[in-house]
């Protein structure tokens, strides 16, 4: 299981992001999207998806997909807004919640299929997201924004050391021509 330490919290706590805790860090619709994702597989995906949306605004990359971004929109509702240091907080935060909801299937059943392929579609997205947002980090002045990336770092490594347990992925169509 994917394990978290008091550090986090302590960490929240003499940096003063507690205030920033409070603060929603999925909006309505992508809760509702959420609730509506029973399969374990599904639900990474939103949350994929969530963590991607705040990166577009961190980015400022939103008008460059104009077109996809209002087709999301039905979907998904307007883009999240807030300082650079609430958006990545809230994606530490999204990552905390995949990671509470494949520990929470893992203690249901271990033996799970979706659990090794949604923390391999985690791993690849927070690979992803991490890789564009490790020249921000550098950049990093307020105490909340530098706790917050770090915040972001600890679940990502989480992540990243739970996903390089797994066994290696099993080649189905490998598997079916060799009998």
């Amino acid at each position: 299981m994917i394990t978290r330490t008091l550090l986090t919290f302590s960490l929240l706590l003499f940096t003063g992001v507690v205030a920033q805790a409070q603060r929603d860090h999925l909006t309505p619709q992508e809760v509702d999207l959420v609730k509506e994702a029973q399969i374990l597989d599904k639900r990474i995906d939103v949350f994929i998806k969530a963590a991607e949306r705040r990166l577009m605004v961190i980015n400022n990359s939103a008008t460059a997909n104009a077109k996809q971004l209002k087709k999301d929109s039905e979907k998904w509702g307007e883009l999240p807004t807030g300082s650079r240091a609430e958006l990545i907080g809230d994606i530490a935060r999204i990552f905390d919640e995949a990671i509470t909801n494949i520990d929470d299937v893992s203690t249901r059943d271990e033996r799970n299929p979706l659990i090794p392929k949604s923390l391999r579609k985690l791993a690849t997205a927070v690979n992803t997201i991490m890789a564009q947002l490790k020249p921000l980090s550098a950049d990093a002045k307020s105490d909340a924004e530098i706790a917050s990336f770090e915040l972001l770092n600890e679940d990502a490594q989480s992540i990243l050391e739970a996903a390089n347990k797994l066994p290696p992925e099993v080649d189905k169509k490998a598997k079916k021509n060799n009998n």
